[in-house]
């Protein structure tokens, strides 16, 4: 008798939205009950109903996997007890707020990697999360919105999902609901109208959630398995395929994170290969100033945390260093950061970007400049 072999890793299925009250966790909870009505076992991993009662009602007949209890620094928190849906084994899970942060003590530091945990174990999840909290988009949701978005997920990470829910409702519809207390208790939803909960910003953001989606048509449509669609719109259209690759310069500067999140989304929307370079006069670290080398290995491991590939490059003369591995690795794009005018050093740094821009003439040079937010 030949032993069973490792169990085939689960599906997982993203709803998403732009903003909370759009209907995703309601949604979620809704197909988890169809799933059952059709003789699958279902169960609830995680839930965050908020008070509103139309999603609360959705919750009967699903089985709960009680939450653990966790403290930390003399509070008691509630977590998803993953080790226990492991133990159950079910064959569908549903998991509320895919980008939340564990308090210390819990296995894993983040939900969606106790969801990567299920995934791995053969279990199908269903989970929810906001567009404002992909790790590309970060610098424009705070310019959008004015608030800089602390829990994000990873792009690779959304990118595993084998299907995509859009889960769209105008602004004004939303903020009727709002308004009418369904979303928040009536203080918080003040509160949330008068800072988050601007039209503007929520339109812009809803746009930016249906960009993603029809994104994710366009470049998984000649793909069989991987599905998208959205409950109000999302446009599949064709584009040709080139062979890009980005390159991405990596320096102390502290705008090096917002260049790294853009361009590692184009590379994603041209499907193109990315590198991030630092150069450096001795390509040791550890040879550098205790900030400078802080600074540039946080940067590094941000960029191997999107999984973009990394290279510190040895070079007396930095912009010809770059562009000389570009030409010899085939990149067709350069992201500099535009060098703030506030920094020390500036006008070196420009004489590096503008000597970059000069030797790079058969390359596309995108200098990207600190984005500023809209709303103070």
């Amino acid at each position: 008798m030949t032993e069973p072999g490792p169990h085939p890793a689960g599906r997982l299925k993203i709803i998403l939205g732009y903003a909370a009250g759009v209907g995703k966790t309601f949604k979620m909870l809704e197909e988890g009950q169809q799933l059952q009505r059709d003789g699958h076992d279902v169960v609830v991993g995680y839930f965050e109903p908020h008070g509103r009662q139309d999603t609360i009602a959705k919750i009967e007949g699903l089985e709960l996997i009680p939450r653990r209890t966790i403290d930390y620094r003399g509070r008691t928190f509630e977590e998803m007890d993953t080790p226990a849906i492991l133990a159950r084994q079910p064959e569908t899970c549903l998991v509320d707020e895919f980008p939340h942060t564990n308090v210390p003590g819990v296995e894993r530091g983040k939900r969606w990697e106790d969801v990567m945990a299920l995934l791995d174990a053969g279990i199908d999840v269903y989970t929810t999360m906001n567009i404002q909290h992909l790790e590309s988009l970060n610098d424009q949701m705070r310019e959008i919105t004015g608030i800089q978005v602390r829990e994000t997920i990873p792009d690779w990470v959304v990118k595993q999902a084998a299907e995509l829910v859009l889960v769209d409702v105008p602004p004004t519809a939303l903020l009727n609901r709002l308004q009418r207390g369904v979303v928040y208790a009536p203080d918080k939803a003040q509160r949330a109208i008068q800072n988050f909960f601007k039209e503007p910003a929520l339109a812009a953001l809803r746009e930016l959630a249906m960009r993603q989606a029809a994104h994710e048509v366009d470049v998984r449509h000649t793909e069989t398995e991987p599905i998208v669609h959205s409950e109000h719109t999302a446009t599949n259209g064709n584009r040709e395929t080139l062979r890009e690759k980005i390159l991405i310069h990596i320096s102390e500067s502290p705008t090096t994170a917002g260049l790294i999140r853009r361009g590692r989304r184009v590379a994603d929307y041209l499907q193109a290969d990315c590198f991030a370079v630092c150069i450096l006069p001795v390509a040791d670290l550890s040879q550098l100033p205790a900030p400078a080398r802080l600074a540039l290995e946080q940067h590094l491991e941000f960029a191997r945390k999107l999984r973009v590939e990394t290279r510190v490059l040895e070079g007396e003369d930095q912009a010809a260093a770059l562009v000389e591995f570009a030409r010899r690795n085939g990149v067709t794009q350069i992201f500099l950061s535009k060098p703030p005018k506030r920094l020390v050093g500036l006008v070196v740094l420009r004489d590096f970007v503008m000597k970059v821009v000069r030797l790079a003439s058969d390359m596309q040079v995108t200098v990207v400049a600190e984005r500023a937010s809209r709303l103070g």
